[in-house]
């Protein structure tokens, strides 16, 4: 079984053990829900019992009370008064209207005490003679209790010896002798045949005190009142009783009591505890008995016991029940058997239970669902780790790839070319640059000129692939080297000049004054940006102009139809418009509105025609987007249809105080001569944008220029007229647009300046200045000028004319700025040795160190170069090739670098047992590789290798490695 079916049968039966505990879960909730019921039941019964048999006892109590107060009453008015106070009719009329006292009796007696020998003139005086129960003459005993006094609800035991009944005696005898009220068994009464007790009560002679003792009691008892008397029975002595009924006491009291309804009540006398009498209720329950309690009930007869039974029913209303309890009141209505039928069970207890297991369902739902989830993205991780470590083994395989294509190419070309990548280094060493040196016809030069232009092609073709890759890969490092960016911009304008005269179109850079002159950053890489973005214009704008600006971001929101609607080729930013209505526009092209939203992607053209027309690979763009947003900044454009188009760039540079004219290994371009500062010059030109150009590039070199509109108001400012009062003495030179120049203002012109000098107006006529985009304006304006100047307009370039217009002497370089001569200096006389397996690799490489003065060794692989280099050896500098067969360039230097510890191991021992300084042998190796990204670059310092050069590689690259690594060489020596 695998791991996913494995986690299927966990699962299931997680979810089922889950269900199974949610069920137990619910059903231990309705079981705990119906015994909390219960509980609540059970503790209400309780309650409702002992209330019941507490107001039982409380109206037995009573009713004892108020036959207490008649034994009293027979005891003060008819015991020992002669005659007496009482008769039977009195008797009779005060028990009848003190009945409602008594309302459970069905009638009050009162027997008195006659002992044998007052038996005869007891009878003579009351004129009847003592009966038994059974209506039979009373037979001779100790003593008698006849019924004297009687209500009238009881006038049938008139006459009755109550000592004659067995049981009637012994209540009169435990009635006299504990002074309290006894009960009989219970029994039918007569005419309702409820179940009744006689209630037997001694009344005694006035004055006996309250702890008599029981002789006391007996001796002074005057006779008792008896409650109930059978109608069989015979009064024989002196007592006072009444009849009981039980069963219409109690349903009297439950009736007036809230809830009676809810439960069974029974009263059992338990004086025999094995055989229970049924004084009151079912003697049968009708159904099964679910709570059941046990009330005492104390009737004040010591010698019989009572308890109340209560009990609810499983036959009874639950709902009723519950109902009752909750609202604390039921009505009376009704009777038991209203409610016997099948009852519900508590909605608590099927709601309760019912909402747990669904809550148990839904979190088992969740946590399945999230079991669930978990797996699927515990999965999705794994088939993401293994599509990652693919990934990774496929950008691995892909660097690979690089760089042995970037090897495999670069190789064969550093035989063909060299690329330059700067202006002071003017010469290759590649074997076309070898060809072109040599006495080539017309026709073979071009051959050759094509081939060197085509190899250029491709090399930057390989560049551009590359940096995409490394971009991609997220392995292009940036520098951070001080650079004067004013001179950048001259440089990248120098590289399209051709082209632009070419084509006819104005080509400028402009640089605000707040733009430091010098920043710190990557001037390759800010350069390559430019190059691209102004390569892309001048290919693509077949008339108008193409302006470059730089200025801080801060102050650069300037809006970018200024540019758009020709500011260089219109006036005061306005759109001019021809006689036929045709605008004069920046370059009459733009981008269609359906090809900007690709215009950065990578190997993506406007349409299929620009390839077509300007040829390209359409990566440019989507490289300097990249490089723009890893130096902070972004890159975007505006373009408008048959209109032009303005694209800004923005990076993050610092401010830099080093001026970089003075690092001869950091500076691009040569400084600025400062032979021109404090010249004055007159600049005519009608459009405000170039003028402020062309101001600029004098204002470098220290020429005040003053801007005039036209050919009038430069006269007038030359002769001190309109205000203007110029330093006559001063004003060098006159610099003239193409476009204001007329041919019949040639002789105008002329004349006008030589009759300024004849007046004394100027002491000596300046040199006029005609600034023209091709070759095609010279032939026809050239003639009255002293010098033309070709556009696009550049500091070194106005210094170079000046100069030779002017002959001012210019100051000689130092010779440490003469880069090939320091770079001689450096290399002379040193040994090199080069290993390459290409042996055009090694006759290039070759002949550009012998160039400078260097001793060449060249070997074709790494095991002959270790063997070269085993210690001691007299090489000063290594050039390894990287990709070789049997041995490779790393674990060439690995090993170079093992024989190197070795050996400083041994002379440092040496040394300290001489007593000499130890110093320490370290020969440089640079790597010589076509592949130039990054992971190649690290497996170069990781092997023990200083530096690499790149195939092909240039002047520029030579000089920086062995100024920094070739041994006797210093930084401070540049």
């Amino acid at each position: 079984m695998g791991k996913p079916e494995a986690r299927s049968g966990w699962r299931n039966a997680a979810a089922a053990a889950w269900v199974l505990v949610a069920v137990a879960c619910a059903a231990y909730m309705h079981w705990h829900l119906l015994r909390e019921t219960m509980d609540r039941a059970e503790e209400r019964l309780v309650s409702m019992c002992e209330e019941r048999a507490r107001m039982l006892q409380e109206q037995f109590g009573v009713t004892v009370n108020h036959v207490h107060a008649l034994a009293i009453l027979i005891s003060t008015f008819h015991f020992e008064k002669f005659p007496s106070a009482i008769d039977q009719d009195t008797f009779a009329k005060y028990t009848a209207r003190t009945s409602f006292e008594r309302p459970l009796l069905n009638g009050v007696a009162y027997a008195q005490r006659i002992f044998h020998h007052e038996r005869e003139m007891f009878e003579n005086q009351q004129g009847w003679i003592m009966k038994t129960m059974k209506r039979q003459a009373a037979p001779p005993q100790d003593e008698y209790a006849p019924v004297i006094f009687s209500q009238d609800t009881v006038s049938y035991l008139a006459r009755i010896d109550m000592m004659s009944g067995e049981e009637d005696r012994e209540n009169i005898l435990r009635a006299r002798a504990t002074g309290k009220a006894v009960l009989t068994n219970p029994f039918r009464l007569l005419g309702s045949n409820h179940l009744g007790v006689v209630l037997t009560f001694a009344v005694y002679r006035p004055g006996l005190a309250a702890d008599a003792s029981v002789e006391e009691r007996v001796e002074a008892t005057a006779g008792c009142l008896v409650v109930v008397v059978s109608s069989n029975q015979i009064p024989t002595n002196r007592y006072l009783g009444g009849a009981f009924d039980v069963e219409s006491l109690v349903e009297n009291l439950l009736s007036k009591l809230a809830g009676n309804q809810d439960i069974v009540v029974n009263v059992y006398d338990v004086t025999n505890a094995s055989e229970p009498m049924a004084m009151y209720g079912p003697q049968s329950p009708d159904g099964k008995v679910s709570l059941f309690h046990v009330s005492t009930l104390d009737f004040g007869d010591p010698f019989r016991a009572h308890e109340m039974r209560c009990r609810l029913v499983a036959s009874f209303s639950w709902h009723k029940f519950v109902g009752c309890f909750l609202l604390g009141s039921c009505t009376n209505s009704g009777n038991l058997s209203r409610y016997r039928q099948k009852p519900p069970l508590p909605w608590s207890a099927i709601t309760n239970p019912l909402g747990t297991f669904v809550i148990w369902m839904l979190v088992g739902y969740i946590i399945c669902a999230a079991w669930s989830r978990y797996d699927k993205v515990s999965e999705d991780c794994r088939k993401m780790e293994e599509l990652k470590t693919q990934a990774e083994a496929a950008d691995v395989a892909k660097s690979q790839f690089l760089a042995t294509v970037s090897h495999e190419i670069r190789t064969p070309m550093n035989g063909v070319l060299v690329v330059q990548r700067s202006k002071i280094l003017p010469f290759d060493v590649g074997m076309l640059d070898m060809l072109l040196g040599t006495d080539l016809s017309m026709t073979q030069k071009d051959y050759a000129q094509t081939a060197q232009m085509c190899g250029r092609a491709l090399i930057t073709l390989i560049n551009d692939v590359l940096d995409r890759a490394k971009i991609e890969a997220g392995k292009l490092e940036l520098e951070a080297v001080p650079f004067d960016l004013r001179s950048l911009m001259d440089d990248v304008i120098s590289l399209f000049s051709s082209k632009s005269r070419e084509k006819c179109i104005e080509l400028a850079v402009f640089v605000c004054d707040d733009v430091p002159k010098v920043v710190i950053g990557d001037p390759w890489r800010y350069r390559q940006i430019l190059t691209n973005l102004v390569g892309n214009a001048v290919k693509f704008t077949e008339r108008g102009h193409v302006f470059v600006r730089v200025c801080l971001a801060e102050n650069s929101k300037v809006e970018a139809n200024q540019v758009l609607n020709g500011t260089m080729n219109g006036k005061d930013g306005k759109v001019e418009t021809t006689a036929n209505g045709a605008f004069n526009t920046l370059s009459g092209v733009g981008i269609p509105l359906h090809a900007q939203d690709r215009v950065f992607t990578p190997f993506m053209q406007a349409d299929s025609s620009t390839s077509r027309n300007y040829g390209g690979t359409g990566i440019g763009l989507s490289i300097s987007k990249c490089l723009a947003e890893l130096m902070g900044g972004q890159i975007s454009f505006t373009s408008r249809p048959f209109v032009g188009s303005t694209f800004t760039f923005s990076a993050v540079l610092k401010r830099s105080c080093k001026d970089t004219s003075s690092d001869s290994k950091r500076s691009l371009s040569e400084a600025l001569p400062t032979a021109f500062k404090g010249m004055k010059a007159i600049l005519v030109d009608g459009r405000p944008v170039r003028g402020a150009v062309t101001r600029y590039h004098l204002n470098r070199l220290g020429i005040v220029a003053k801007v005039v509109n036209n050919l009038s108001m430069g006269l007038q400012t030359l002769a001190g007229q309109n205000g203007v009062k110029e330093s006559r003495e001063k004003l060098s030179m006159l610099f003239i647009e193409n476009d204001i120049w007329r041919p019949e203002t040639d002789i105008l012109l002329l004349n006008r300046l030589h009759e300024l000098k004849n007046n004394g107006q100027v002491h000596e006529l300046p040199k006029l200045v005609l600034l023209v985009t091709s070759e095609a304006d010279k032939d026809r304006y050239g003639s009255a000028f002293d010098i033309v100047m070709y556009k696009p307009i550049r500091a070194s370039t106005i210094a170079s004319c000046l100069q030779q217009l002017l002959k001012v002497v210019m100051p000689e370089r130092k010779d440490n700025q003469n880069r090939p001569s320091f770079l001689r200096s450096l290399l002379i006389g040193k040994n090199i040795l080069i290993v390459d397996d290409n042996k055009v690799n090694l006759r290039v490489a070759a002949a550009a160190l012998k160039k400078y003065g260097a001793k060449v060794h060249c070997v074709e692989s790494g095991k002959d170069a270790v063997s070269l280099l085993q210690q001691p050896h007299c090489f000063d500098a290594c050039f390894m090739d990287v990709q070789m067969p049997e041995m490779d360039g790393f674990e060439a230097t690995r090993q170079i670098r093992q024989m190197e510890v070795k050996a400083n191991e041994e002379r440092k021992a040496l040394d300290l047992m001489e007593g000499s300084t130890f110093v320490e042998s370290h020969l440089p190796v640079l790597a010589m590789t076509a592949d130039v990204i990054q992971a190649t670059y690290e497996e170069c310092i990781k092997s023990g290798m200083d530096g690499y050069v790149s195939k092909p590689f240039d002047e520029e690259q030579l000089y920086q490695a062995v100024s920094r690594l070739v041994v006797g060489t210093k930084e401070s020596a540049v």
